[in-house]
């Protein structure tokens, strides 16, 4: 069993709050991806639980043990890096092995630990390889072996594919998920990408200014933004501004209704549920670009008030630049004072 609890936990700098009473907890097996743009606290925070930073105030408990001031090296965590952060004047061996044997262990015992790790993190064979001989993506998961090989009880990744192409990163983070779970470990994962995190996470904590957005499974963060930050941050959205009078949300491409008290709003609306429509005058808008990708089409949609929204489309060849459409979202999330005051049905 692991179990991390973070408790209020602040981090400030002489100039800013890096990190402001944040609390949360992370489930024993559980892999929680912490998302957020540069300059959020996700980071901070990741090294304040492995031991490389200092808490301002709070507290940090593993399995019911204080850790808050007890340095990285007597810690049950093991972090990885984005850089790595090995040593390229010892071999990948060596490099798994030297934290075993600052704890003593015999030579046949580290030599079955490191060679099991490796088999797991698909390097088996590769002990006596030069680290400088790797490519990038051998070479983070050596890294990811070496944080693995001493068992921690809590597994800590700071981005540790950002440096790394599409598909590389694409398939590492599969297997990064396929060897959580089946060694069951806990597991918080930092990262700015949001297609990694969800497609990692059993549940992603959105940051923003050091604190949390919102908290849930990938599937509500997704579909059931809590404020119009994770709207916006959350995949692609489109977010208008309007006003809501007589039980409408009124704006100069389209009406919609929304049974709320009257006021400005914002209405927020995914490209995939806003449907278009050829229009025989002039429209709500006119389109400007049709991008395809493929197995599906964007189409960019300029409004009269010089905004511009998004729609996706199935087939790219029904739609032209400069072709004027009409507009019917099909499934919104209106928003005022940055909280959800109605959903569509």
């Amino acid at each position: 069993m692991a179990v991390l609890d973070i408790r209020d936990v602040t981090k400030a700098f002489p100039t800013t709050v890096a990190v402001d009473r944040f609390t949360l907890t992370v489930g024993d097996g559980e892999l929680v991806c912490l998302l957020g743009p540069s300059g959020s606290g996700k980071s901070t925070l990741l090294r304040m639980i492995g031991g490389f930073e200092t808490p301002t105030s709070g507290v940090i408990t593993i399995d019911g043990e204080d850790v808050t001031r007890v340095p990285p090296e007597k810690r049950p965590t093991g972090m990885v890096f984005q850089s790595h952060a090995l040593w390229t004047h010892m071999n990948v061996f060596k490099n798994l092995a030297f934290g075993l044997k600052l704890r003593r262990l015999p030579a046949a015992e580290i030599k079955d630990k490191v060679e099991a790790v490796l088999e797991l993190v698909g390097l088996s064979g590769y002990g006596g390889r030069h680290v400088t001989q790797l490519s990038g993506g051998q070479q983070q998961r050596v890294a990811l072996a070496r944080s693995l090989v001493l068992e921690p009880k809590i597994l800590l990744l700071d981005e540790p594919f950002a440096s790394l192409d599409q598909h590389l990163r694409e398939r590492l983070r599969e297997e990064v998920r396929d060897i959580q779970q089946r060694l069951k470990i806990t597991t918080l994962f930092v990262t700015h990408g949001q297609d990694e995190a969800l497609a990692l996470a059993d549940r992603i904590v959105v940051m923003r200014d050091g604190h949390t957005e919102q908290a849930a499974a990938p599937d509500v963060v997704y579909r059931e933004p809590a404020t119009p930050f994770v709207a916006g941050f959350i995949g692609s959205m489109n977010l208008v501004e309007g006003r809501i009078a007589d039980g409408s949300f009124s704006h100069s491409a389209f009406r919609v209704a929304v049974p709320v008290a009257d006021g400005p709003a914002t209405l927020a609306v995914r490209p995939e549920a806003l449907e278009i429509i050829g229009a025989s005058g002039a429209g709500m808008g006119r389109i400007h670009r049709v991008t395809d990708y493929g197995t599906h089409a964007v189409v960019d949609i300029d409004l009269p008030d010089r905004s511009r929204l998004k729609s996706m489309v199935t087939e790219a060849r029904d739609w032209a630049a400069g072709q004027a459409v009409d507009l019917r979202p099909r499934a919104f999330a209106v928003y005022r004072d940055d909280a959800a005051i109605h959903r569509s049905a």
